[in-house]
């Protein structure tokens, strides 16, 4: 009776290892067809290669700064934020290692509007002080941002290299690739690879 309570344990041990297996290589072809996802383009007020109007906008520190236009090569990243957005707070920190990574080629400014001592208040708590910060609503308007955590990447032509609602590091890290890919994003770059193969 004991050998054969022994058999029938090895035997479920065994369908349940093959079962498992099963499961992984499911979830392995799974996890290939799905494509990476990329920054969420809303209502496109701005298009990829428009060059927009240049606006000259003060920080919170006081300093002069110019968004669009060309800065010496250099690409510009407006990341539009609130102290009142979840999502916004969340990826503050991916923002800072991002931009920190890219900075050989990246000029980053973080835009809000609202209540100023809140956004000083966000600046302290999430270590941002020496970030360009920027209150201007008029320049949320100028690209069209309804819902956040919204970001533009603008070249160092002046031009919208990529743009759209960033809720992940991968979304915020698409707009890096999409600019290198020359695409509006990274569902273009996609559809054009599926398009040559």
């Amino acid at each position: 009776m004991i050998i054969t309570s022994q058999i029938l344990l090895w035997i479920a041990v065994v369908v349940l290892a093959a079962l498992v297996a099963a499961l992984a290589r499911q979830v392995g072809i799974l996890h290939e067809r799905i494509a990476p996802a990329g920054a969420l383009t809303l209502h496109q007020q701005v298009n990829v290669g428009d060059i927009p109007t240049q606006m000259d906008v003060t920080t919170l520190d006081g300093q002069q700064l110019t968004v669009g236009g060309k800065h010496n090569g250099r690409s510009q990243l407006l990341f539009f934020t609130s102290p009142d957005c979840p999502v916004c707070k969340s990826l503050l920190p991916v923002f800072k290692s991002s931009v920190h990574a890219e900075r050989s080629w990246l000029d980053a400014v973080l835009v809000s509007d609202g209540d100023e001592p809140a956004q000083r208040r966000m600046i302290m708590e999430h270590g941002l002080a020496g970030q360009p910060f920027v209150l201007s609503e008029a320049l949320g308007r100028a690209f069209g941002v309804a819902k956040l955590p919204y970001a533009v990447l603008i070249d160092g032509e002046g031009k919208v290299a990529s743009l759209g609602l960033v809720n992940t590091r991968e979304h915020l890290e698409s707009l890096f690739e999409a600019k290198e890919h020359g695409v509006a994003s990274l569902q273009e770059f996609l559809k054009r690879r599926e398009g040559e193969v």
